[in-house]
């Protein structure tokens, strides 16, 4: 019978709060083992961004992230802000930039995150093992048990970090989920979110004649409200104001879309048919909105001619289909394309000071396998290196 390898922490899952978590509590002496079932390290990190990593918002604040309890992110977001990781970043020389919205990006690639990440655990003398498949966990007395490519460990503290179901074409998987159901903690259904939105066919045949163009818009469900980009394409509608929207949206609601945020379409055509009556509707229209959609618009509407043969009435409801476009997603395209999973494990079940579970203690439970989604913009990895920064304090 093999022996079994004893630790004091084991982390499954070397993502962004993996690895955090590892840095952390390995820098407090803590001997750590991390355990990923992939070969490559931090592939979600390295293909976020666009390949750049959007990896911290300055704006982070409470407010930015979705959870059943709006209040549990505030601890581990004051225990570790946005500036220790932009402090982390500029101790290992990363040059960066801030986008719109205060986005950070990495001036050169992704990849030197995961490396910085990475050369931190060395430094923490924390062992990584890659490919590693965990058969089984159990729990005797105050040491849990991990059964993995047929070798045991043993450690006081185990965390979580497997992430949640967004992109499995990277390894997403429900792993973190199922540890915490065996352990008896409640899970929040959970849904793709930052997601593209799906329409049907009357819809997408629109979208896809538009495909490709792009224009900021103001995107809203219910009192929650969006303006940044929009995106047509040829699968439905994306861009940051509808992956933004789709972490709030419910299916069967409608989505309310103003592809003019900076004008009162009504007003402008009131003042335009005063001021210009010969002219046609057609060309107004394409001097607000780019042409392809401002001809889509008209002949959606049934609208043609003058602006002076056209009553009130037609230009109010082409206002309307303007600055208030009403419309009916049927769905989203799903885990495949979703940056992030909603949802997750209820965190009325985990200490908001530690994220170790109230019922087990020793176990914990970070980043995206948790009850929290961030909004676009840098906020999802801000709350895994802030969720792994805790656990690797107490763990």
């Amino acid at each position: 019978m093999k022996s079994i390898q004893k630790y004091d922490v084991i982390i499954i899952g070397a993502g962004a709060a993996g690895l955090m978590s590892a840095i952390e509590a390995g820098k407090r002496g803590r001997k750590v083992l991390l355990l990923d079932h992939s070969r490559k390290i931090g592939e979600k990190i390295r293909i976020s961004g666009g390949g750049r990593c959007n990896f911290t918002n300055t704006n982070t604040h409470p407010s930015k992230f979705i959870s059943k309890n709006p209040n549990f992110v505030i601890s581990a977001l004051n225990q570790y802000t946005q500036n220790d990781f932009i402090d982390l970043i500029k101790k290992h020389n990363i040059e960066f930039h801030e986008k719109k919205l205060g986005q950070l990006f990495c001036d050169g690639s992704a990849q030197q995150i995961i490396d910085m990440l990475l050369s931190e655990c060395e430094m923490a003398k924390v062992i990584l093992r890659k490919g590693m498949v965990v058969e089984n966990i159990d729990k005797q007395g105050d040491q849990y048990f991990i059964d993995a490519n047929s070798e045991k460990y043993s450690c006081e503290s185990l965390v979580i970090a497997t992430g949640g179901l967004s992109v499995p074409k990277i390894g997403a998987s429900k792993f973190g989920y199922e540890i915490a159901k065996k352990f008896n903690l409640n899970v929040i259904e959970t849904l793709p979110a930052l997601v593209p939105l799906t329409f049907n066919e009357k819809i997408l045949t629109m979208c896809r004649e538009l495909s490709g163009l792009s224009l900021a818009a103001i995107v809203s469900f219910n009192k929650t409200i969006f303006e940044e980009g929009m995106l047509f394409t040829h699968r439905g509608l994306s861009g940051p104001s509808i992956l933004q929207i789709s972490s709030y949206w419910k299916l069967g609601s409608n989505i309310k879309i103003n592809l003019s945020p900076d004008l009162d379409i009504h007003k402008f055509l009131e003042d335009r048919k005063k001021s210009n009556p010969k002219q046609e509707i057609n060309t107004i229209i394409a001097e607000i909105l780019p042409k392809r959609l401002a001809h889509m618009i008209c002949k959606e509407n049934d609208v043609s001619g003058n602006i002076s043969e056209l009553p009130n009435k037609i230009l109010k409801e082409l206002s309307d289909a303007i600055n208030a476009w009403v419309i009916k997603p049927i769905g989203s395209e799903g885990y495949r394309t979703a940056e992030v999973t909603l949802g997750g494990i209820d965190t009325n079940e985990i200490s908001s000071k530690t994220m170790m579970s109230i019922k087990n203690p020793g176990l914990f439970f970070i980043g995206e396998v948790v009850d929290v989604t961030g909004h676009l913009g840098g906020y999802n990895f801000q709350w895994a290196w802030s969720s792994g920064y805790v656990a690797g304090q107490y763990s």
